[in-house]
Formats: structure tokens, C-alpha cells, sequence
């Protein structure tokens, strides 16, 4: 059976499931307008109020959400060889599929949400070949057909302090009612890290703003989670006045470094900080995010195996030189809404490179930032648009470690001939086709991926069709 045909089948059943997913979002329009609802206020959840409602008294949301992101690249100049881990030098396109239900019920001050996911399709060389990974929906597992997957199944319990009251809309993990603007607010399940910290409103939906990794989060905050980007953990958040928000959490890190499975008894583990400092200039909101995590489990030094390598004459093996370490890392996040039509972002992060990546991607240090826009500057209220750089890099330790031949969670070109950090650049335009549906085009240009400047560089063209109800 050759590529092609294979690769055209995957993008088939990606289409028809997308399909037939628009195909229900239309039903579901259709009967909420009939029953006098506002698909576009409140969704599922206005549909299915005649049902609910009398069980439910205490509040609950209710929601679906289906992505279909096509991505593919041109061939590209390389003076070597494509590695294990190597981005393929040759023209190539790739589909991924997920559709989410979000529920939530509220009990007096308990909530509890729960997100079965179906899941299909494989990122661009299945994931592997730049630290910067173009597409946010692409996971480090993947299958040619849907499957099932359960994303979150958490708790939010929220006690009041006082200091006024904010208004919540109903929404994807949301239920709509008022809130003291001072509390504190524990979360426990299951769910992503990023759910909680290194938050930010202009890049931080893979489903709604950019895609690529290192912009979409920040590039250098290992956090804990499966190849799916999930794990089991707890989390307390302290608004301590309008202007401050204390957040500190424990989350479970996988078996091993890139595993699908999730270590057992928290004998592998994250402890995760952030202070959030709100503010306003010009009467224009913004907000300043200090991050900083330690991960505690068994992990390789880079040094310790290149070492290795060299006096046995093999290729270096992380495996074997692992042991129980402790890794640290941190980092800025800035938001600043410049006009209410225009936001700036900014991130910047670093971590400890003598140690092997655990979790998320191979960078060290990095630095992105960039622009968002709301499609009323040229009288498309429902569209955005996007700009924005990321440049990523490694320590010499890392460095000598993938030129001996070394691979990483996502890199490893065979060995690295020489080094130079890693450089993004990514814009996107979403289109609103109607309240429920979006169709965005995005583009990348990544100079040296992988670090390797003999290589590239590469342009990626993306359409993303998301709709959600």
C-alpha cells in the first residue's frame, strides 16, 4: 500500500468526521432556535435546558468543540541526511482530527467537569523534526483511526473572600453565574497543566489563536503530562486582592520521559508556582505572569551519556544512564491589551539544560512574543489575526549531546554538525463563517529546525476548520 494513498484515506476520514460533526452542530442550531434558545450565548447548553434544567437546579454547561487541522510543508534543502528524528525533507501534508464534549455540573461550590475526546491523525513526520512543533493538535501519539481518549475529569471547589463580584458566562469548562472577585479556588483531577498556569489571552488556544508549541505556551516550561498533554494533579489559587493571584500546584509526571502512561503513585512528580500581577496602563488592561517548577524523578544527564557514548563507541542512550534528579525551570509571561482592538504578548523562560527534557519539548531557553487583532479594525467584527517570532535553544551540554548522535522528545537529525538556535515566525487569519464556526489559514517559516543550520529552511501552510457549540 504506498504513502500517498494512505496519506489521502487518513485525510478522507478526517474530512468525513469533521462533516458529519458540522453536520450535528447545524441540527443542534436548527432545534435551539425552535425552542427559542441563543445558540450563539450559550450553546448546548440552551438546547438542552428544557431537559436539564429540572435535574440540575445548581447550574451546569454543556458543550461541544470539533477541530480539523490540515498542515503540510515543500521539499527543503538539507545537506545531510534525514535523521531518525529529522522533519522529512520531502513534500508532505498531514490531518489531525479531535472532538470534545465538555460538561460540568455545579454543586453549591463544587464543580466537576468531565471532556471524552475522539482523537485521530498524526502531526507532521509523526511529531518529530523542530523543538518549535508547528501544530498545537497534533499529539505525540496518534492513530490512523479515531479513538477514544479521556482529556479532564476534575474538581473546582471555590471559596468566597469577598471583594465584589465578577460575572462568569457559560462556557467550555465554565458554568455561567457570579463569583467573589476574591477567593481561593482548589482544582483537583484530571487535566493540563497549562489549563492553570502560563495562561495567556492572546496565544494560548491551539484551536483558536497560533499553533505552534513554543508560542502557544512557553517554550522552556517542561510541564508535567501524557504524550496526550494531560495528567492527575491539584492545584490552589489565592486571589488575594483585584490586583494579585497566588497559584501553586503538585502534578504527576509520566513513567518516563515522552511515555503515554502516567507514573502510578506520584513516585515522579512536578511542583509548580506562579504569581500573577494585574494591572492597567492607559485605562488598558494587562497582566504579569512569574512562573517557576521543579520536576523530581528519574531523568538522564545530557553529559553522563555523551560521555558514555564516547568510551564504548555507541550512539548516546539516555536509558542508561538515567537516575533520580531534580530539574528546575521558570520563566515571564506578559499580556497588554494596547487597544481594545489590538493585545501584545510576550514570553520568556529558561531551564535547567544539563538534564534531559521530561515532558514537553526539547528547549532550553526561550523568548516569544507577538500581536493579536480583532477583525473590527477593518470591519469583520467576528474575525482575529495574528503575529508573532519565538526563538528556541539548547545548552552545550544538549548541544553535545545531539551532535554525538543523541535523540530528544522530539529532535535528533543523526548528530548535529553545528548549532544555532532555532527561529519561528507564524501568522494566522480566522474567518467566522457564522457564530458556531471558524475557517483560520495560518502560516510558519522556521529557520534551522532542530537547531540545525544545514538544514531547512521550512515553510508550513495550515487551514484550520474549528467549530464549537
Amino acid at each position: 500500500m504506498s504513502a500517498n494513498w494512505r496519506s489521502s484515506t487518513r485525510g478522507a476520514a478526517s474530512r468525513y468526521v469533521m462533516g458529519a460533526l458540522l453536520l450535528l452542530f447545524t441540527v443542534l442550531r436548527v432545534y435551539a432556535t425552535d425552542t427559542g434558545a441563543a445558540p450563539s450565548a450559550s450553546g448546548l447548553t440552551a438546547a438542552t435546558a428544557p431537559l436539564l434544567d429540572p435535574l440540575l437546579a445548581d447550574g451546569y454547561s454543556l458543550h461541544l468543540q470539533g477541530t480539523l487541522v490540515e498542515q503540510g510543508h515543500p521539499a527543503f534543502a538539507s545537506a545531510i541526511r534525514d535523521g531518525p528524528q529529522s522533519m522529512r525533507g520531502h513534500a508532505q501534508n498531514a490531518e489531525t482530527t479531535d472532538i470534545t464534549l465538555y460538561a460540568g455540573v455545579r454543586f453549591s461550590a463544587l464543580e466537576v467537569y468531565v471532556n471524552p475526546e475522539m482523537d485521530q491523525g498524526f502531526g507532521l513526520s509523526s511529531t518529530y523534526g523542530v523543538a518549535g512543533y508547528p501544530s498545537g493538535e497534533a499529539y505525540k501519539a496518534g492513530a490512523h483511526v479515531p479513538y477514544f481518549h479521556l482529556d479532564r475529569f476534575f474538581g473546582r471547589y471555590v471559596i468566597g473572600l469577598g471583594g465584589g463580584q465578577d460575572t462568569l458566562e457559560d462556557g467550555a469548562n465554565q458554568i455561567a453565574g457570579t463569583r467573589d472577585r476574591n477567593n481561593v479556588t482548589f482544582t483537583v483531577g484530571k487535566l493540563s497543566v497549562v489549563d492553570i498556569f502560563d495562561n495567556n489571552r492572546y496565544a494560548h488556544d491551539a484551536r483558536g489563536d497560533f499553533l505552534n508549541w513554543a508560542i502557544l505556551d512557553m517554550g522552556a516550561f517542561d510541564y508535567a503530562a501524557d504524550a496526550w498533554g494531560y495528567t492527575y494533579g491539584g492545584a490552589v489559587e489565592w486571589n488575594v486582592t483585584a490586583a494579585w493571584t497566588l497559584r501553586g500546584g503538585v502534578f504527576d509526571m509520566s513513567t518516563h520521559p515522552n511515555s503515554q502512561y502516567l507514573d502510578g503513585g506520584f513516585g515522579q512528580y512536578q511542583v509548580d508556582t506562579e504569581v500573577e500581577r494585574r494591572f492597567s496602563i492607559a485605562d488598558n488592561p494587562g497582566k504579569l505572569r512569574l512562573l517557576f517548577f521543579a520536576t523530581q524523578g528519574k531523568m538522564a544527564n545530557y553529559s553522563e551519556a555523551t560521555q558514555l557514548a564516547l568510551a564504548t563507541g555507541t550512539l548516546p542512550d539516555v536509558q542508561r544512564v538515567r537516575r533520580r534528579q531534580t530539574r528546575y525551570g521558570g520563566g515571564l509571561n506578559l499580556e497588554q491589551q494596547i487597544t481594545p482592538l489590538v493585545g501584545l504578548f510576550m514570553r520568556a523562560g529558561m531551564n535547567d539544560g544539563s538534564k534531559e527534557t521530561f515532558d514537553f519539548t526539547d528547549i532550553n531557553k526561550s523568548l516569544s512574543g507577538g500581536f493579536s487583532f480583532k477583525g473590527e479594525l477593518w470591519r469583520r467584527a467576528q474575525d482575529t489575526a495574528g503575529v508573532a517570532a519565538a526563538i528556541n535553544g539548547i545548552s552545550k551540554t544538549a548541544q553535545q549531546y545531539f551532535a554525538a548522535g543523541g535523540n530528544g522528545l522530539l529532535i535528533g537529525d543523526g548528530a548535529l554538525p553545528s548549532y544555532n538556535g532555532e527561529y519561528i515566525v507564524e501568522a494566522y487569519y480566522s474567518v467566522a463563517l457564522y457564530s458556531a464556526v471558524a475557517v483560520t489559514l495560518d502560516y510558519q517559516h522556521v529557520t534551522n529546525p532542530a537547531y540545525n543550520p544545514v538544514r531547512g529552511p521550512i515553510d508550513f501552510f495550515g487551514m484550520r476548520l474549528h467549530a464549537f457549540y
